[in-house]
């Protein structure tokens, strides 16, 4: 149910070590008006509906199906939202999980850390965050991961920001990273041109394109970023010295990788990337419209595994449309099915059981 598709040593000893243990699970939520953008996202059917995405998500998360949500999930062009398969794996294997506000527009109906950031401009203003709160965000993230670190075997950080694949692509384009045409979408067809657009927009706006040299990664993220992607990386940087990680997502969570590389480096900080790995789902990490796996390569020395999910047997047409490409991944999702194939040997066929159960 776990496929390796980089650095098959360091991955296969990470899921050595940490089968049959069982997680905590961190979703960072944020927002940016990126995401407003109309066609940059099908995490929404309407800018108007995006709003309120990351909200829906972590109400469904913690509490499931109620007859009357404050929030309910937002439809969509097609499916069903990725946030079905994380509730169901914690809720069925009772994962312990932390939900953090790094910057919604509004706050989440169910309980929340309040981490006091604000959603990001849209990154093509080149101006997406104050830079002091871009700091403030990532000593909350290196704190809060020491916190969980010290109560689990391994942490799951996982992130809901619609948007946030362009705003990846902004943060390893300015990273010096070749990403352009590589990263992933909720789209069945990757928008590559559209993000890209976007990206050098505000990455010129910022005079950091042309990339000449290795910027302040903090001033990066000022510039283009999101708010959930300092949090993680401060998080996994200071989980990583007492425990293992894994950055549940795609592209996002791979320019997470790349940012909290350049941070360490750039600032000189204590990481042992050894135990930090990402985790996706197959229809990411096999996505023909994306190159996740050419992309984890550029990075270098990134472990990427996935679960190997398949919803072709699935009787909900909801479901099903994941095997055409919609959705693909979000809210932990593929990290998580991989952590309940890890802690209990879940097959396929218990993991649909248990996501039926909430259809």
């Amino acid at each position: 149910m776990i496929k390796i598709y980089t650095e098959p040593e360091k991955a296969s000893h990470w899921l050595a070590k940490y089968r049959a243990k069982k997680p905590v699970f961190a979703c960072i939520l944020g927002f940016t008006d990126t995401g407003l953008i109309t066609g940059i996202s099908a995490a929404g059917s309407t800018p108007e509906d995006r709003k309120y995405t990351a909200i829906a998500d972590a109400e469904y998360l913690i509490e499931g199906q109620k007859p009357n949500p404050k929030y309910p999930l937002p439809p969509l062009t097609h499916g069903a939202s990725p946030v079905l398969i994380s509730r169901a794996v914690v809720k069925s294997l009772s994962i312990p999980v932390y939900l953090f506000n790094a910057g919604l527009p509004l706050p989440p109906a169910v309980p929340y850390l309040n981490l006091n950031g604000k959603p990001a401009n849209c990154l093509t203003s080149g101006q997406a965050l104050p830079l002091d709160l871009v700091k403030q965000l990532f000593e909350q993230g290196l704190t809060w991961g020491e916190k969980l670190a010290q109560e689990t075997d391994y942490l799951v950080i996982g992130e809901c920001v619609v948007g946030g694949t362009t705003t990846a692509l902004a943060i390893l384009t300015g990273l010096g990273i070749n990403a352009k045409d590589k990263v992933n979408s909720s789209h069945p067809q990757c928008n590559h041109q559209q993000k890209w657009d976007i990206v050098e927009t505000g990455l010129r706006k910022a005079n950091l394109y042309p990339v000449v040299s290795q910027p302040d990664p903090f001033e990066l993220v000022a510039a283009v970023g999101d708010p959930m992607q300092v949090v993680a990386a401060g998080m996994a940087i200071s989980a990583s010295r007492h425990s293992g990680v894994m950055l549940a997502g795609g592209t996002q969570m791979l320019a997470v990788y790349s940012l909290l590389l350049a941070i360490v480096n750039y600032h000189n900080l204590s990481v042992i990337l050894d135990e930090i790995v990402v985790g996706t789902t197959r229809w990411v990490a096999e996505d023909s419209t994306g190159d996740t796996i050419g992309l984890a390569e550029a990075i270098g020395n990134v472990p990427l595994f996935a679960t190997q999910l398949n919803f072709t047997e699935s009787p909900y047409p909801v479901l099903q449309v994941y095997e055409q490409g919609f959705v693909k991944e979000g809210v932990g999702a593929g990290g998580l099915a991989i952590a309940a194939s890890l802690y209990q040997g879940w097959t396929n066929e218990q993991l649909l059981a248990q996501i039926h159960q909430l259809i």
